[in-house]
């Protein structure tokens, strides 16, 4: 009998404590085979994109997160939340092979319920980020740099008050993120000075391979900018 690709996982859900079943990627199918500058994956196999299941979306009250989530809830907050989400949701699951459509609606759940949370804003970056590459997948421009400003923003919120500490994110990819993301919405001037804060900072990160990326996207900005003056001046 032939592996599935996917295996059902039980997770006990953050808010109302129930469990469900969801489908995760068994690793040893995830093959990457391009990563782009703000590291949104290609796979070899379309048909098993692990970032479609990030993601878990409650059946029984619709509230959904991922992993990055914290288990604390503020004061105030489920009651937020019952109001928001599981008082309009129609009971369903996600526990099925998920469409690209399906997995931008898992992620536009989770981030409007990480809002409702007053999630970190290096987690709601994340998200955003995310969304912006599905929309990348289905060449919807407009909604991707919609998204990746969003990335951007959340990214620049979370640089300022350092709530990426004890993450996965470290202070240079931060810096990285910003300058890469404002670069694709073409914001030059932002990406330029977080580009040279982070080239600036090399002998600190340790990180060779971002200060590589780093360098290389600098350069592209220096181009956009040269053009964009010489367009000017015409």
């Amino acid at each position: 009998m032939e592996l599935s690709p996917f295996y059902e996982k039980k997770v006990e859900c953050l808010c109302c404590k129930k469990s469900f079943p969801t489908n995760k990627v068994r690793s040893k199918f995830v093959k990457v085979i391009h990563t782009d500058s703000d590291f949104c994956p290609t796979y070899s196999d379309s048909t098993v994109n692990a970032l479609y299941y990030n993601v878990f979306v409650c059946e029984h009250c619709g509230f959904s997160f991922t992993e990055d989530f914290s288990k604390y809830f503020q004061p105030g907050v489920k009651e937020e939340i019952t109001a928001q989400i599981s008082n309009k949701w129609t009971k369903r699951s996600f526990n099925q092979e998920r469409t690209t459509a399906q997995a931008l609606e898992a992620y536009k759940l989770a981030f409007m319920c990480g809002i409702l949370k007053k999630e970190k804003a290096v987690t709601l970056a994340g998200l955003t980020l995310r969304i912006a590459w599905l929309y990348r997948s289905l060449n919807n421009l407009p909604q991707e740099q919609r998204f990746v400003k969003m990335a951007r923003d959340h990214y620049l919120t979370s640089y300022s008050n350092e709530d990426y500490a004890g993450t996965q994110m470290s202070g240079t990819r931060i810096l990285y993120m910003i300058a890469e993301l404002s670069r694709r919405i073409e914001d030059y001037e932002l990406a330029t000075r977080f580009f040279s804060k982070l080239i600036e900072n090399q002998q600190a990160s340790g990180e060779a391979k971002l200060l590589k990326m780093a360098k290389e996207q600098w350069q592209l900005v220096r181009s956009a900018r040269e053009q964009n003056r010489g367009e000017s001046d015409d």
